[in-house]
């Protein structure tokens, strides 16, 4: 039995993953914050022939967050793949780098990078155990090449990819592969930079798959189209 905590759980990116591991016959354990929209999510992949589960909590309440994949690992017999995705979670004040001050860019640090650090904590040590498991983490492309727009969003990015990047080379020879996917797209054609190309969630998620299966010695993968 295998199976996937997808954190951050929403209708474009994370149902995409959850389709593509799930097309693979992994149980797919859904988490973010609403409820309603997780059963509405789970109803879908239920009726496509995917067992799938929802685990409602906010990356921003680090016990609820640890309580949901630990309750996930109990329904599925552990969680051999954790995506995080925490974008996709919640909305979020924009400023530019001389509009931010501190707590702007502490929302943001707090959200990404340690909500993803809660969640690393929380599934790392059965993964150790088994000497197998793999670790995704998302953010866009901003990370690389912020824009000033976002820029209080790029910092706690940045900070996030870094933390990852580390976190694939501390773990580098254990079995377990960590890596971080920068999305420079519009998937669905919807951002604030019109430059970008297009695509859709579903060309994205075999990103994943990728990371997971044949390119696990990789730390990152920027995803262009």
């Amino acid at each position: 039995m295998t199976s996937i905590a997808i954190i951050g759980a929403g209708p474009q990116m994370g149902m995409a993953i959850a389709h593509t591991f799930g097309s693979q016959g992994f149980d797919v354990a859904l988490i973010s914050r609403n409820r309603e929209k997780l059963d509405g999510l789970v109803g879908k992949l239920t009726a496509e022939g995917i067992t799938a589960a929802a685990f409602p909590a906010s990356v921003l309440d680090h016990d609820a967050l640890t309580q949901a994949l630990k309750d996930a690992a109990t329904r599925f017999g552990g969680i051999d793949v954790l995506e995080y995705s925490p974008l996709a979670m919640e909305s979020t004040v924009l400023t530019t780098p001389a509009e931010s001050d501190p707590s702007h860019i502490q929302h943001e640090i707090e959200f990404q990078l340690y909500g993803a650090m809660a969640a690393t904590k929380a599934v790392l040590p059965a993964m150790r155990e088994a000497g197998v498991g793999t670790l995704l983490y998302t953010t866009g492309a901003g990370s690389l090449e912020p824009l000033p727009m976002v820029g209080n969003v790029n910092a706690a990015a940045a900070a996030l990819r870094n933390w990852v990047v580390n976190l694939h080379k501390e773990l580098d020879g254990t079995g377990i592969q960590a890596a971080h996917v920068a999305i420079d797209v519009a998937l669905g054609g919807v951002s604030i930079d019109p430059t970008l190309r297009t695509a859709t969630p579903e060309q994205v998620s075999a990103v994943y798959w990728d990371l997971h299966t044949t390119k696990r010695g990789q730390a990152e993968i920027v995803y262009r189209g």
